[in-house]
């Protein structure tokens, strides 16, 4: 073999060696694997996958819970705002009103009886409101345990 052949054969023998890059290519031996070794990697493997299966599954009822859960608590928030408007709404016009009636008193009795007359029907109304915002609670701290 003269030079000429000899290099492009190492050429070749080196071009087969390496990959893309340049890097060398290092093939592992040959070697027969025991079956009790092949069968503890199978089970490993099919254990791996069930693991894996159980937790996708898990992560979805996880994340439906969570859903539920928050439409079920920005509905009540809503809910309890719309109620705190409509309170201040009705508190807004009896106060109004009770100043209109105070700007025809013509007496200071006349004037402490509106004036008591009002408290006691403040005390009423808001007495009901707070038993309605009570209760609209408790139906939103129930409604968020069902949701879970």
């Amino acid at each position: 073999m003269n030079e000429t052949t000899a290099s492009a054969t190492n050429a070749k023998i080196a071009k087969h060696m390496t990959d893309t890059f340049g890097l060398p290519k290092y093939e592992m031996p040959k070697m027969e694997i025991p079956a009790e070794f092949r069968e503890i990697t199978d089970k490993g493997v099919a254990h791996a996958r069930d693991a894996c299966a159980k937790a996708k599954v898990a992560s979805e009822e996880a994340a439906d819970l969570f859903k539920n859960t928050y439409a079920t608590v920005a509905n009540a928030a809503t809910d309890y705002n719309l109620k705190l408007i409509e309170i201040f709404r009705t508190n807004t016009r009896a106060a109004f009103d009770h100043v209109h009636e105070l700007l025809g008193v013509k007496s200071p009795s006349e004037f402490i009886e509106l004036s008591t007359a009002h408290l006691r029907k403040q005390y009423d109304i808001v007495s009901a409101q707070n038993k309605d915002l009570y209760a609209l609670s408790q139906k939103v701290a129930t409604e968020g345990r069902r949701a879970n």
